[in-house]
C-alpha cells in the first residue's frame, strides 16, 4: 500500500513541476550576422532605417522566413535570395505592426522567366514573377534573375518581388481589384481610384514615366506604382507628386 501511495504522489509532484523544466521555445532573434550584411549591402529601404527600427526589419524577416518556405527550381537558393523575397514581403507592410501574410506559404525561384505553365523551356516565357491560383493557391513564383535585379540595381522603378507581395496584400481582403481594404482608410479609397484611374489614361497616352504594364488594370497599377514608390521615392515624389502622396497614405512608410 505505502508502495502505491509513494507512486501516486510521485506523478501528482511530476505533473505539476514538469511545465515549469519543459525546454522553452526560443524568442525570435535578430537576423543573423550574414542576413544583417547583406540587408545593409542591398536593401537600401533597411538601410535607410534608424537603429530601432531596423532590429525591428530583422525580426520581421526572421518571422517571415521561420513561416514560408522558399525552393529553387533547377536553381540553388542563396543567402542573399532568402533574404531578397522576406525584404520584400517585409517593406510593402512594415507600417503595419503585426501583419502576417496568410496567403503564402511558399516561394518558388526559377532562375530566370518563365510562361503561363510555370515551364522555363517553350514558347510564352516572359513572366518574371506570379502569385498562383488554383493547384498552386498560396505560392508565390519569381525569376532569381529579376529578384536580384529589384535590388542590386539602384537605378530605375522595378522591383519584381514587391510587385507580386503587393498583390498578396490587395487580395487579403478577398479580391483582387487595386484597392487594398487592410490598408487603404475609408477617406482615400475614392481619391485613390479617381488618381489611379488618371495616371492610367496618362500611360496609356505615352505621357508617363510608369511602367506601361500597370495600364492593364487596376490591380497591375497597384503592384506597378508600389514598385516605383518603394524603389525610387524621391523620383516618383518629383514627377508623381499627387500619386506619391496617395501611396503614402496606403502605405504610411
Amino acid at each position: 500500500m505505502q508502495t502505491v501511495v509513494f507512486i501516486v504522489c510521485l506523478f501528482i509532484i511530476g505533473k505539476f513541476l514538469f511545465p515549469l523544466f519543459k525546454k522553452r521555445k526560443p524568442l525570435l532573434q535578430p537576423a543573423i550576422e550574414t542576413e544583417k550584411q547583406l540587408l545593409q549591402q542591398h536593401v537600401a529601404f533597411y538601410r535607410e532605417l534608424p537603429t530601432e527600427e531596423k532590429i525591428r526589419f530583422e525580426l520581421s524577416l526572421r518571422k517571415f522566413l521561420d513561416k514560408v518556405r522558399i525552393t529553387g527550381i533547377k536553381t540553388t537558393v542563396e543567402d542573399l535570395d532568402r533574404t531578397l523575397v522576406a525584404s520584400a514581403a517585409i517593406i510593402p507592410i512594415f507600417a503595419f505592426t503585426g501583419w502576417e501574410y496568410r496567403n503564402i506559404h511558399e516561394v518558388l525561384i526559377y532562375p530566370d522567366s518563365f510562361n503561363e505553365d510555370f515551364r522555363l523551356t517553350g514558347k510564352g516565357r516572359d513572366t518574371l514573377g506570379m502569385v498562383g491560383n488554383g493547384a498552386m493557391q498560396d505560392v508565390m513564383i519569381i525569376s532569381k534573375q529579376d529578384l536580384r535585379n529589384g535590388f542590386l540595381n539602384n537605378n530605375g522603378t522595378f522591383n519584381t518581388a514587391i510587385h507580386e507581395f503587393v498583390h498578396l496584400i490587395d487580395k487579403a481582403d478577398g479580391s483582387i481589384d487595386g484597392l487594398p481594404e487592410y490598408l487603404l482608410q475609408h477617406q482615400y479609397a475614392i481619391p485613390w481610384l479617381k488618381r489611379m484611374h488618371k495616371e492610367m489614361e496618362l500611360i496609356k497616352s505615352s505621357h508617363s514615366d510608369i511602367n506601361p504594364y500597370g495600364a492593364t488594370n487596376e490591380t497591375e497599377f497597384l503592384a506597378v506604382a508600389a514598385e516605383y514608390f518603394f524603389k525610387n521615392p524621391h523620383l516618383m515624389k518629383e514627377k508623381h507628386p499627387q500619386l506619391f502622396t496617395l501611396l503614402q497614405q496606403i502605405f504610411r512608410p
